[in-house]
């Protein structure tokens, strides 16, 4: 069944009875003492930051209490039954977002579920904080297509439903506490609410918080429409009242009849609701046939189609006024049956049927499937995860807007998932997986990719090819005149992620002059094949298998971008297949030991000789270190050998950390040179870009400093040439590095 509101008051500090207000929510949700406790100790956290806050000397200019904000939304979030975590979060939200409590204390206190709810739903606030209500278009987009990648941005962000449902909570509360504020506020809370807010509240299912989001919204976006459909509903009230009172006794005595233990209820209509009937129906508040409603609950889906058709049998029916919802439920799960006659007095009345639990249902949305007594909301039913699937998949957002084209709103290029980001002005804009400040510069405009110099993310210089993260701020630099480099278009230096910013790139190119593109190509192909050590290369021969007209040809296409430097590469390498390895200066490295016959290998090892240690003869898959022996190699033990043991306490330099694997592949060792200007941590990015590629290094000398230069050679063990194209890529982009080559003989 589902439960009246009977909590108490939050709206008034005065004599609050904090006791009294944790013990009904405590038993509305049949919490143990241990949690009531942990509610009770976050109500008392809450009041002490609160008097802190009011003593200090900014205190006067402080909003409404953040304490009643607090426990006003974990009374919301009490009707939706969400467990003690939520409901503390809550409670804590406004005074973290003010500043008054950091996190880090929420987190000691109360744990890291709760810390992860606030800051889960702090980065959810940036919609607020960025959004623009501008009415202009965006980059080409309308507002209305702005509005859905707000709410798609929104949608990703979350990782918990518990999250969505206290911003839900948090905005009802300000959407209520506007009506005394300026008029500029009131309208933009309200856009918002409509846009994003009350649509997600129609997603989850939560139909009482979705009505009561649209009616306030509606109050302060068309006042006087609220006022004239308010004033036309208070003038029939009393006549409205009497006449459902009748129907409600005339069903209520059908139920009686067929013997079934019903509700029969008159269902209010709302404001917002009934004028955006009229809206899109084009028709009078007259022709609204759904004023009169009355609502009945049943205990079984077959006690619904029984009772409509005693009422269909009763008073005739309107055809085009019947809809099924229990055999086609909408999206977000509601189901009930509807349907429109001509009850008494010749007056046309809409009746609701459903179970009290698709009427729970349609009250809680997917809330109404949690299981939090005693057990994880993470392992709740699979009604519950299908409906976090299906929220993740953000259906078919159009219907709320109006918009009659989805796929333009949900183009997504090959990709699943989007990645939704701000401009400085708090617009968003959506982008493929892995896209970087470049690929976003060229989303908004060419000529703004063109010119693109540099970018800030989140207010901080970043490298223009950092990926970006949902509800990133991308701030993009840019020169007076059109210059993209050709570095844009090397895939293992990670620029461009987007096909279609690749192709703006290279239809610049193709458009300068045949001289200019033939140096550039020329210069970028020598300084590939230097560093990478290739020599002898016939380009005529790769030229012809670019169906290029020879080496000018050749340089000409790579300048231009007709032609990737990668797939030059590879031709180079397939010229070479069949020359020496000596001659190429590669030399293979061993780094792993076979485990006597099996398929097992021992890794960590190196070069070093290794033999199973006798006294716990490890096998594979047990956890091994091994010991460095005198002349005997490396003994592999169990890491729990006692003899192991004994070593580890007396010579503890001779423990190596060690591994099991599969075969290894080969690798080699190649020398790569690195000049730079000498600066302070220049070692440490070296070894950073090759550690976070996971390559192993064999040997590392920094040279003498000359003019300010340092000449450094670091032996690095690689599996194939493109991971090494790939290294040297990275370290030229380190600061103050000149050149980056493979050392060769």
């Amino acid at each position: 069944m589902v439960r009246t509101r009977d909590l108490h008051d939050v709206s008034s500090e005065a004599n609050f009875d904090v006791d009294r207000w944790v013990s009904q929510i405590s038993s509305r949700l049949e919490l143990p003492d241990v949690k009531r406790n942990l509610l009770a100790s976050a109500c008392d956290l809450s009041f002490e930051v609160e008097k802190i806050a009011r003593n200090s000397p900014d205190g006067p200019g402080l909003r409404p209490s953040a304490v009643f904000t607090g426990l006003e939304m974990a009374e919301i979030l009490a009707e939706l039954r969400m467990d003690e975590e939520g409901l503390i979060a809550a409670i804590l939200y406004r005074h973290v977002r003010e500043g008054l409590l950091p996190l880090t204390d929420v987190e000691k206190r109360f744990g890291p579920v709760v810390s992860s709810l606030i800051n889960s739903v702090l980065q959810m606030a940036i919609i607020s904080r960025m959004r623009n209500d501008s009415t202009a278009d965006v980059f080409g987009h309308q507002p209305d297509d702005q509005a859905a990648k707000i709410r798609q941005m929104l949608v990703s962000i979350i990782d918990d439903v518990r999250v969505a449902l206290i911003k839900l909570a948090e905005r009802t509360c300000a959407i209520r506490s506007v009506k005394n504020f300026p008029e500029a506020k009131r309208v933009r809370v309200a856009r918002e609410i409509v846009d994003v807010y009350a649509p997600l509240a129609h997603r989850l299912g939560i139909g009482h918080l979705k009505w009561e989001l649209e009616d306030l919204a509606f109050r302060y976006l068309e006042p006087l429409e609220y006022k004239r459909i308010a004033r036309l509903l208070s003038e029939k009230r009393r006549d409205r009242q009497t006449y459902i009172d009748s129907v409600i006794d005339a069903l209520r005595q059908e139920l009686v009849k067929i013997g079934v233990a019903g509700e029969v209820t008159g269902r209010a209509k709302h404001i917002f609701s009934i004028w955006k009937k009229m809206q899109t129906k084009g028709v009078s508040f007259s022709k609204i046939y759904d004023i009169r409603a009355v609502r009945v609950l049943v205990p079984t889906i077959s006690d619904c189609y029984t009772l409509l058709g005693i009422v269909h049998n009763k008073w005739r029916n309107i055809p085009d006024e019947f809809d099924d919802y229990i055999a086609s439920p909408k999206e977000n799960g509601y189901r009930s049956l509807h349907t429109a006659v001509i009850g008494p007095q010749h007056r046309i009345l809409e009746i609701q049927i459903r179970t009290f639990d698709m009427h729970e249902e349609a009250e809680f949305g997917i809330c109404a499937h949690w299981q939090y007594k005693g057990a994880d909301p993470t392992t709740a039913s699979k009604s519950y995860e299908s409906k976090i699937a299906w929220l993740r998949q953000v259906l078919e957002w159009h219907d709320e807007i109006g918009s009659e084209d989805a796929k333009s709103i949900f183009k997504l290029e090959g990709s699943s998932e989007r990645i939704y980001v701000f401009t400085p002005d708090g617009h968003v804009v959506d982008l493929p997986p892995l896209s970087t400040p470049l690929d976003f510069a060229y989303r908004i405009h060419t000529e703004v990719g063109h010119r693109c110099r540099g970018c800030k993310i989140n207010g901080r210089i970043a490298p223009l090819n950092t990926p970006l993260k949902t509800a990133d701020q991308v701030e993009i630099l840019t020169g007076k005149y059109e210059s993209p480099s050709r570095d844009w278009l090397s895939s293992t230096m990670g620029y461009l992620h987007s096909a279609k910013a690749r192709a703006k790139v290279k239809g610049w190119f193709r458009k300068q002059d045949f001289e200019k593109n033939l140096a550039a190509g020329r210069s970028m192909l020598e300084r590939e094949f230097r560093q990478l050590g290739l020599r002898g290369i016939n380009l005529e021969e790769i030229a012809e298998k670019c169906n290029k007209k020879g080496a000018e040809g050749l340089y000409e296409a790579i300048g231009a971008g007709d032609v990737s430097m990668e797939y030059v590469v590879r031709l180079a390498r397939v010229q070479l297949q069949g020359v020496d390895r000596e001659k190429l200066n590669l030399r293979r490295a061993r780094h792993a030991t076979q485990y006597q016959d099996s398929a097992f290998y021992i890794y960590g090892v190196g070069n070093l000789l290794t033999r199973i240690a006798r006294c716990c003869n490890p096998v594979p898959g047990e956890e091994i270190s091994g010991y460095i022996t005198s002349g005997r190699g490396v003994t592999i033990h169990r890491q729990d050998c006692g003899s192991l043991l004994r070593h580890r306490a007396t010579e503890p330099e001779r423990i190596i950390q060690v591994h099991w694997g599969g075969k290894p592949i080969d690798v080699y060792a190649v020398p790569v040179r690195i000049i730079a200007y000498d600066r302070s941590g220049l070692l440490r990015d070296i070894t950073a870009v090759i550690d976070r590629m996971s390559l192993s290094i064999e040997s590392f000398h920094s040279g003498e400093i000359r003019d300010g230069k340092t000449d450094t050679q670091v032996t690095v063990q690689i599996t194939d040439f493109e991971t090494l194209q790939a290294l040297i890529a990275r370290l030229r982009q380190i600061p103050n590095v000149i050149e980056v080559s493979r050392i060769s003989e």
